[in-house]
């Protein structure tokens, strides 16, 4: 399911260019919707070109004509003129195209492609008398005046009609002809006559071509200004002001819905049409209407283009900033999206709420940060206009997690800076920090400069200085555990950070306030083994009679062990539960617990078992103190190689136990395969009773060559090759486990932690658990804290923590002496500036100074200093 989600998210948010190219990104959920209402909205003419022209070509001798009147100039179209005065015109061709009933479409086709079978190349003056309907719509189209007039002169019908039922008015219109559309007015032609579709009218087409002259005279010759698809829809489309403020002064209604509800502001809003918008505006145009499948508002559409002016003019008109697309998104949202910082002001200064929610749950700054363009600008203003940088959308993803799946280092480091929590997670538990690891690794070392950069020195005076300490960096704000970002780290396979100063600091401190509570669980746990050894051991000895006596407590006790864990269970999870092997472990003597209760006569070998297992667990719990848990870790990381190594070298020791049980069959130690197994890992040891076994043999030189060979490569090769390996390298175990113990150290007390925070959950009405959950934190109350090295009743800190802590800010605060060698840069470098120079002042430092951390430091600094 994570994975599931992941690839989700990763196509919603994860694109090349995030919001543009990329079919699965947020723009393209936004506009998906919208691409039916927009279809059209890219063709800004009525017809294109190349489909009129087609149109007019599949006339009776239309493509004739097409190439023969723009030819007519000058003499040559005088001597047409004069020829075609002379003669008379085709009436039967005028009748077959003059007709304006839709329903005679498809006849009228069939007779044309009849006739242009039937048509001969006529000469220039016959073109005009054999085919003047196809004539005068083709002169319509081209703009030759001349030709028009002299057709209609002659009688030649104004209604004639292209097989897609356009007039020559239509034509004139959309080649902004004026010349022509007032003569085809004063011979009667209609402006009000719509193509066969009823789509279109001669105004539609005069708005379209952004013609301010052939839209006036269309308007005083009767054509409806708000006819079907409104004229002013089509002028606003290609930005016609002058044709826009002139429907608008012939009564255009700015309100006139189009399909799926768009209006001429929609329109206007969408391409950014400023001086529009004012017209429409200026008509009372509705700022609130919504379109019919996308629900978006002119604001809508002008924040998603980034158009602040037309967005200020919206605003001032009344539009709500609240309202919301079908995707439940508002202006701010898409302004978002398109990455206009001034869009996104204005949208603020109108008390436009940033942290608005989709129908995803995705606020502004969910799409600032997964823009592949520099979005920096964008999120700063979002959150200082208080946006919530830790806000999680349905799935649980928060901005710090788009931040990092989009391998945005900087984006990463900027939410981190002003309070980005790296501890959030999904739905399906992975945290912000687990995607920063995989896509953006170089802000880890920028956390650690984070971590460095909390330490630093004060100087109070000479002999005075303090360290300052803030440990907000390892807390997350809303996080309810304070050691949720270090048990993040652990989770991620970055505990090493852990060994940082800070962090060891911030656990030091945080196990004395909960070290009471571990004291009480040792307790619980070793009176319990005793009371669980007690039983055990006078049941199955003499003193049966005390067995009746302890039987009670250790039932007890059971209960409340196996209430805990269920407890845990409950609030963890069964997945969570099962990892931590202790868990099991603790069941185990929980399970022999029961049975020895409820019947110890058929389960004495499980009360043995039961002893075992009872007081390892009770190592393990002495393992939870930090003073002890470096040697229980040792001995788990040595057991660990250790039985990983016998394993590599098992099958040497089958070999040889299935040998012995063959030479040595009368021989009780191997008579049994199993035991055979046994006794030869006993003899690893050196343990090898060969007066006993080796003599009174049937084959004894075979068998004495055998135990030579197991004596050599078991005993003698094996032996102290596993244990050479095991424990070799004592110092590097030691630091591997010291770090594994650190990271056990952050685990137990997150566990411990999450485990209260349930608790106070479960029981919020309990003071006393309330009280006891307060005094387990370190933060709020103590964010920062100030200590003085120098200072002899300094004990919050152990002494070497603060030499940790010491050298680090010496770091921070001052550049190393050139002569410093490389093996002690780090103490050297820890000290401040005036001591470097002033050697009487050292004097007094280290006679007042009781700290052994800064005299060990002062004096390697003075050795170094006075040799120079």
């Amino acid at each position: 399911m994570g994975i599931f989600l992941n690839i989700i998210y990763g196509n919603i948010w994860m694109s090349g260019s995030a919001y543009s190219n990329s079919e699965g990104s947020l723009e393209s959920i936004i506009c998906h919707a919208s691409q039916d209402e927009s279809r059209n909205e890219t063709q800004k003419q009525p017809w294109s070109k190349e489909e009129i022209e087609v149109a007019l070509s599949k006339l009776p001798e239309g493509e004739t004509a097409l190439c023969v009147i723009p030819t007519l100039h000058g003499d040559a179209l005088q001597k047409v003129l004069e020829e075609f005065q002379s003669v008379t015109i085709n009436k039967s061709e005028d009748r077959k195209h003059s007709t304006s009933l839709p329903t005679d479409e498809i006849k009228q086709k069939t007779t044309v492609v009849d006739e242009n079978r039937a048509a001969n190349i006529t000469i220039r003056g016959q073109l005009l008398a054999k085919w003047p309907n196809t004539c005068l719509l083709i002169s319509s189209w081209l703009g030759h005046v001349e030709i028009v007039k002299a057709l209609l002169e002659k009688g030649v019908p104004v209604s004639t009609r292209d097989n897609d039922g356009r007039t020559p008015l239509h034509l004139a219109a959309c080649t902004m002809s004026t010349k022509i559309v007032k003569e085809l007015l004063k011979h009667g032609a209609d402006p009000r006559k719509w193509d066969f579709e009823k789509k279109y009218t001669p105004l539609h087409c005069a708005a379209a071509a952004g013609c301010v002259a052939t839209v006036t005279c269309l308007i005083k010759s009767g054509a409806n200004v708000n006819a079907g698809r409104s004229p002013l829809y089509y002028a606003v489309l290609n930005n016609a002001v002058n044709c826009v403020e002139a429907l608008l002064q012939a009564g255009a209604s700015p309100n006139n819905p189009q399909f799926y509800r768009r209006m001429p502001l929609h329109v206007a809003a969408s391409l950014g049409n400023v001086h529009c918008i004012k017209l429409l505006l200026d008509h009372r145009a509705d700022v609130t209407m919504e379109t019919e499948i996308t629900k978006s508002t002119p604001l809508h559409l002008a924040a998603e283009n980034g158009n602040a002016k037309c967005t200020r003019l919206l605003l001032k008109a009344g539009s709500k900033t609240e309202t919301k697309n079908s995707s439940g998104q508002t202006a701010m949202h898409l302004a978002t999206v398109a990455q206009s910082v001034k869009t996104i002001d204005m949208l603020i200064s109108a008390d436009a709420k940033v942290n608005a929610e989709d129908n995803e749950g995705r606020t502004p700054l969910h799409a600032a940060v997964s823009s592949a363009r520099n979005s920096s600008a964008v999120v700063k203003i979002l959150i200082k206009a208080g946006a919530l940088v830790n806000k999680a959308d349905k799935l649980g993803y928060t901005p710090m997690h788009i931040a990092a799946m989009t391998e945005s280092s900087r984006m990463v480091m900027m939410l981190l800076s002003k309070g980005g929590d790296v501890t959030a997670r999904t739905k399906d538990g992975d945290t912000a920090l687990s995607f920063i690891v995989r896509r953006t690794p170089k802000v880890l070392s920028q956390f650690k400069t984070c971590l460095d950069q909390a330490v630093s020195l004060d100087e109070l005076s000479d002999r005075n200085y303090k360290l300052r300490i803030d440990f907000r960096p390892l807390v997350p704000l809303d996080g309810r555990s304070e050691t949720d970002l270090m048990l993040c780290l652990v989770e991620v396979d970055q505990g090493r950070l852990i060994k940082h100063p800070l962090c060891e600091s911030f656990l030091h401190l945080k196990w004395k306030r909960i070290r009471k509570f571990f004291v009480l669980n040792f307790l619980f746990h070793l009176i319990f083994v005793a009371f669980f050894t007690s039983f055990v051991y006078t049941t199955y000895s003499t003193y049966k009679q005390l067995s009746s006596v302890l039987f009670w407590p250790l039932l007890g006790f059971t209960c409340i062990l196996a209430s805990k864990e269920v407890f845990q269970i409950t609030y963890g999870g069964i997945c969570y539960y099962i990892k931590r092997w202790e868990n099991l472990l603790q069941w185990s003597v929980i399970v022999a617990s029961s049975l020895i209760l409820i019947s110890p006569e058929p389960w004495q070998h499980i009360a043995a078992v039961g002893i075992l297992l009872v007081w390892i667990e009770l190592m393990i719990v002495i393992g939870y103190f930090p003073m002890f848990g470096l040697y229980v870790q040792m001995f788990k990381r040595v057991s660990i190689n250790f039985f990983k190594f016998l394993t590599a070298y098992f099958c040497l020791i089958i070999g040889f136990s299935l040998s012995f049980n063959v030479l040595h069959g009368k021989y009780k130690s191997f008579e049994d395969p199993v035991i055979s197994m046994l006794k030869v890992i006993i003899m690893m040891s050196g343990e090898l009773e060969f007066e006993d076994a080796f003599f009174d043999l049937k084959y004894p030189g075979t068998a004495h060559a055998m135990l030579l060979c197991f004596v050599i490569l078991v005993t003698m090769i094996l032996m102290n090759l596993m244990i050479g390996l095991a424990v070799s390298d004592i110092q590097d175990i030691r630091t591997r486990a010291s770090l594994e113990q650190l990271v056990h150290h952050v685990e137990v007390i997150g566990h411990f932690e999450n485990m209260f925070s349930k608790l106070v959950d479960y029981i919020h009405a309990c003071k006393i658990i309330q009280a006891c959950r307060e005094k387990t934190l370190v933060l709020p109350n103590h964010c920062v804290f100030h200590i003085r090295p120098n200072d002899p009743c300094e004990k919050r800190l152990p002494p070497e923590l603060i030499h940790s802590l010491y050298c680090l800010a010496g770091e921070q605060n001052m550049p190393r002496p050139t002569f410093c060698s490389s093996t002690s840069s780090r103490k050297h470098s820890a000290i401040p500036k005036h001591s470097v120079i002033r050697r009487p002042q050292i004097n007094r430092i280290m006679q007042d100074s009781a700290s052994c951390t800064a005299m060990t430091v002062i004096n390697s600094y003075r050795m170094n200093s006075w040799t120079s």
